[in-house]
């Protein structure tokens, strides 16, 4: 087991993801705090869980450091893509699932163990690009063209005399829905072509596997243009484009522009909250929360109990790595009212 934690600092440190350790009240919680009846005491818990590319890299630091903090109890969280999260959550062969998109009605009724939802932190979906254009401005008319195939040389963004090269998701993807949402929301040419989902037929560009393939194919790419997490983007410095708002306003991707955007939205009681073209004159447009899926029963009490100590530790001495890693912490009523849902897993 220690080999495998080494591996992972490793591959954190390589990715860039290996930011200097946050300090707060509840890092200094100990195992047996986390733990008060000692249930893991004896032998340890290993939990699976696969699904949104869009917080992997968070994710995958919360699970290292309470591994580090609790060695008795392990997670292993495969960055597969929304869908095919929602898909293996639904067959049973994961004990978490996770998605950019909360699950439908009709999805949760395939579930016979129950669904508990749970937004565990929000970011931004970022226009990243690979240009020499130091401040890219798009309008919501640019935006949606740009992706429409509509705009093809950088010299309509003024930028130099060269092809735009679009870049998007090959896999069913949360960060797809998300953005397409936005670009439906904002032109009636992306509305009644493409549309929205986790998978479309993209009018024009190469397809990149999840944030780290696209962020990739941008990277390697002069003169491409595609859209990732905002943490993808900023860990690998890549440029990010203004987009321009519900009010007119060109807002740059970060995270005071993001909690702006999320301060306007409140959490309805089934926990999904969808943010659509919001209000707000510095909001910046593409927000969302991102969900882990729980089952409400679990045959093995242990992975149970196991599954609701790690998520209450993400959502409280968890959310002080949110910023470093380019996430938002979540808001205290939100913080609450998920906290309350954990508890519900049995």
């Amino acid at each position: 087991m220690l080999g495998k934690v080494k591996r992972r600092d490793l591959l954190f440190a390589l990715t860039g993801l290996g930011a200097s350790l946050a300090t707060s009240q509840f890092r200094t919680q100990s195992a047996e705090a986390l733990d008060p009846l000692g249930l893991f005491a004896q032998r340890g818990v290993f939990l699976t869980g696969a699904g949104a590319g869009f917080p992997a890299p968070l994710y995958g630091r919360w699970f290292v450091e309470y591994y580090q903090q609790n060695p008795n109890i392990q997670v292993n969280y495969q960055s597969v893509g929304s869908g095919s999260g929602v898909k293996q959550f639904i067959q049973g062969t994961v004990d978490f699932g996770a998605s950019d998109v909360a699950m439908k009605d009709s999805e949760i009724a395939r579930v016979s163990r129950g669904v508990v939802l749970l937004p565990m932190t929000a970011g931004s979906v970022v226009v990243a690009y690979n240009a020499p254009v130091s401040e890219l401005k798009l309008s919501r008319e640019q935006l949606a063209d740009v992706f429409l195939g509509k705009i093809t040389n950088w010299r309509e963004l003024d930028g130099p005399n060269a092809p735009v090269r679009i870049v998007h998701r090959s896999d069913g993807s949360g960060t797809t829905a998300v953005f397409t949402k936005c670009l439906n929301a904002i032109s009636k040419d992306w509305a009644n072509g493409p549309g929205t989902g986790k998978t479309i037929q993209w009018p024009v560009g190469i397809g990149g596997k999840g944030n780290e393939g696209v962020t990739a194919q941008i990277r390697q790419t002069p003169g491409s243009i595609g859209y990732v997490e905002f943490g993808y983007a900023k860990n690998n410095g890549l440029k990010m484009a203004a987009l321009e708002n519900k009010s007119g306003s060109y807002i740059a991707p970060g995270l005071e522009s993001a909690k702006k955007t999320l301060s306007a939205v409140t959490l309805p009681e089934n926990r999904r909250a969808f943010i659509v073209d919001p209000e707000g004159s510095d909001s910046y447009p593409i927000v969302t929360y991102t969900w882990i899926m729980a089952y409400k029963n679990y045959p093995d009490r242990r992975k149970a109990q196991a599954l609701q100590q790690v998520l209450k530790w993400a959502l409280t001495a968890g959310q002080t790595y949110s910023p470093s890693l380019g996430y938002i912490p979540l808001p205290l009523d939100v913080k609450l009212k998920v906290l309350e849902a954990v508890n519900t897993i049995g």
